[in-house]
């Protein structure tokens, strides 16, 4: 084999006199490079690859150039009892590709194995349908610099790229729901106007549909299901051609705007789901390989995501995969981090000792990696493996998602069932989570895209999932939500307004707690999805941003609240103290009760339904949060000192006034109060917002 060819990356490498492709598949006996068609119906040349000591398989076609559309057929044993389920009928997607042209239909002609007996290959050749690659050469390097954000003033926004503007009047209609609809500047103005530093965008790289879903007239619209893992979905572009440029440009402009861009990634799975799904690519390369398998029946898969297979992060080739398709989300579009699915599984072992590993290879690879090392890495720190949950597991540096602090948070100011203490120990941070490293580690939230909206939170008790086509039995069951006795949307005035006070002071406690906090798209607009709290399969209305039906008035608020978030140091420290430590970075915190007393060591253990006092920081910079979880007034004793509060989730934002030594705190509310003179003048409530906020 050529020395030049040898050295060519896994993939399709576009060189000056032709194109080298090489493959991973170091159990399979013989390996077709098949070219097709610019439309990929019609095949066109086949060029046998050769195998190399490290089982690659390599090929160079002399003359061949960009655009060119291709797959593989893999030779090998067909004996699912082994784990081996090479079918060369069946045309394969290269898991490098840069450009998937086609998608996948649902159609059994795609299953590596017969319908009437799954122990024996499907000789129907799928060539015209299945999935390709199209060639692309390398895209110019980016000249954009990327934005540099503060950890502690980094405000997370997760949201789904075609939801977020499928309705948006302000972007023109033949952009909605595309990268170049979040590219639009009136998309990005709604951004940059709450003060938002960080969008979080679920899953872009290509995927395939569940057959169940297709044949339901429905798809995988949150996009879990990846099978193209360094290519863009093309269903977000103008044309498939242009997915990558679109892709690109989109995060260029989300950069010119001062944006962090973090992409969720999903390596956890593959869109083959268990045995008896499709053979689409990895499954039809190199089975035993990509995937791990039953130990105790290897025509089965280990499924500790639940989606029917696992990928084997522990075997090179694969973690070389993992690693080299990050590197392509960072080199071409410019993505600035990840947030991983299910993240322990990457670092598990194999079976029996599959636990997980602090030091896996996964995780030491990323540490290493000086192109990856700088990005923000955050994790989805639990799976459904055994001992899968491992919130505060993962390395110095990464973010976690902190669903105790969502559902400690809902437990108090919903259903008035948290203690003080767990109500206190989340707002500070989580120490017992994350005290070896930042408080900032911890990603704060009170919903995300699986679960309810905020409006459901306080419409819903029940979960209404049954236009998902699972009788309603799919989704979370336990989401400590109330309806104030109407389920779904009331006409009543006083169910309103009691669900617009629980919601103001909940995003409240979000965005004033320590930590790094995540707001869901479309929470500040009011937007619900009338009870589904996993519509995961719902591309429609159901779950797109209405934003005609939108509530200013709580836009304005959650724009006011992360203003002061940013404008207050004591709210952006790495830690608070109960000691007398004078380091400006770790404020002194004070906890009271509504008496003005301190809590006592054994009096953090009864029910937040009370109200608690936070007093942080130095005399020149104090800061005083009162909190009342519970569902009446108080008379409240306030510290000594002079207050002027600056928020009142009862009402929104005030002018600063003095507050009296002893107040009446509403119901489920949050004040905000500074001292006297911390209101000088070089203090500013919007210090990064623009001029225009209407």
């Amino acid at each position: 084999m050529p020395p030049c060819l040898q050295a060519l990356p896994l993939g399709a490498t576009v060189q000056a006199d032709g194109v080298g492709f090489a493959l991973a598949a170091p159990n399979a006996e013989a390996v077709e490079l098949c070219l097709l068609d610019a439309l990929g119906h019609t095949p066109i040349h086949t060029t046998r690859l050769q195998r190399d000591g490290q089982g690659i398989w390599r090929a160079f076609v002399p003359g061949l150039g960009a655009g060119a559309v291709y797959g593989y057929r893999v030779y090998g044993p067909w004996n699912p009892a082994q784990g081996q389920r090479f079918n060369p009928a069946k045309l394969l997607l290269d898991p490098y590709a840069r450009e998937v042209q086609g998608r996948y239909d649902g159609d059994d002609i795609h299953n590596g194995h017969r319908a009437d007996d799954p122990s024996l290959p499907d000789p129907r050749d799928n060539a015209a349908t299945a999935l390709k690659a199209r060639v692309l050469a390398d895209p110019p390097p980016l000249s954009a610099p990327r934005p540099l954000i503060d950890p502690a003033q980094r405000v997370l926004y997760e949201l789904h790229l075609k939801a977020f503007t499928a309705l948006h009047p302000g972007v023109p209609e033949a952009l909605r729901g595309t990268y170049a609809g979040l590219a639009h500047p009136a998309a990005i103005q709604h951004l940059k106007r709450l003060g938002i530093t960080t969008v979080c965008l679920m899953p872009l790289a290509q995927r395939a549909d569940e057959p169940r879903l297709l044949r339901q007239g429905l798809s995988n619209h949150w996009g879990y299901n990846t099978i193209g893992w360094a290519a863009p979905e093309t269903r977000y572009a103008s044309a498939p051609e242009h997915a990558r440029s679109e892709c690109r440009a989109m995060v260029d402009a989300l950069h010119a705007a001062g944006l962090e861009v973090v992409l969720d990634v999903v390596f956890n799975h593959s869109a083959e789901s268990d045995e008896t799904g499709p053979t689409l690519s990895l499954r039809g390369i190199d089975n035993a390989l990509y995937y791990h398998l039953d130990p105790h029946d290897r025509a089965r898969y280990v499924n500790w995501a639940g989606c029917g297979n696992v990928l084997n992060i522990n075997q090179p080739l694969v973690l070389r995969l993992v690693m080299d398709s990050l590197r392509r989300w960072v080199t071409d579009f410019g993505i600035d981090g990840f947030r991983f699915d299910l993240a322990p599984i990457l670092a598990r072992g194999a079976p029996p000792e599959s636990g997980f590993q602090p030091g896996a290879a996964f995780l030491l690879a990323l540490a290493q990696d000086p192109l990856l090392c700088h990005r923000l890495m955050v994790a989805e720190p639990w799976d459904i493996g055994p001992n899968g949950y491992q919130l505060g597991s993962f390395p110095n540096g990464w973010l976690e998602w902190n669903d105790r602090y969502r559902d400690t948070q809902r437990s108090a100011w919903l259903n008035h069932s948290a203690s003080l203490g767990a109500l206190a120990h989340t707002l500070a941070g989580s120490s017992a989570v994350f005290g070896q490293r930042c408080a900032h580690s911890s990603v704060n939230y009170l919903t995300a895209h699986d679960g309810f909206t905020l409006m459901d939170l306080v419409s819903y008790t029940e979960r209404h999932n049954q236009a998902n086509g699972e009788n309603n039995r799919d989704g979370h069951g336990h989401n400590l939500s109330v309806n104030h006795g109407v389920e779904g949307p009331s006409d009543d005035p006083a169910v309103q307004v009691a669900r617009l006070r629980q919601r103001r002071a909940l995003l409240s406690v979000l965005l004033l707690s320590l930590g790094t906090p995540m707001l869901l798209a479309g929470d500040e607009l009011g937007h619900s999805q009338q009870g589904n709290n996993n519509a995961y399969c719902q591309d429609n209305p159901s779950t797109w941003l209405h934003w005609d039906l939108a509530d200013p008035g709580l836009t304005d608020f959650v724009t006011m609240l992360i203003a002061l978030r940013q404008s207050l140091l004591p709210l952006l420290s790495k830690w608070w103290h109960s000691d007398q430590r004078t380091d400006p970075g770790f404020p002194l915190a004070q906890w009271f009760q509504a008496n003005a007393n301190q809590l006592a060591p054994h009096e953090w253990d009864r029910s937040a339904n009370e109200p608690l006092l936070l007093q942080l920081g130095a005399p020149a910079l104090a800061c005083l949060l009162l909190l009342n979880p519970s569902n009446r007034p108080y008379s409240v004793q306030l510290p000594p000192g002079t207050w002027q509060s600056l928020l009142d989730s009862h009402c929104g934002l005030t002018p600063p006034k003095t507050l009296a030594a002893m107040v009446e705190l509403p119901a489920c509310c949050v004040w905000l109060a500074v001292r006297s003179d911390v209101l000088g003048s070089e203090f500013q409530l919007f210090p990064n917002q623009p001029d225009n906020l209407e």
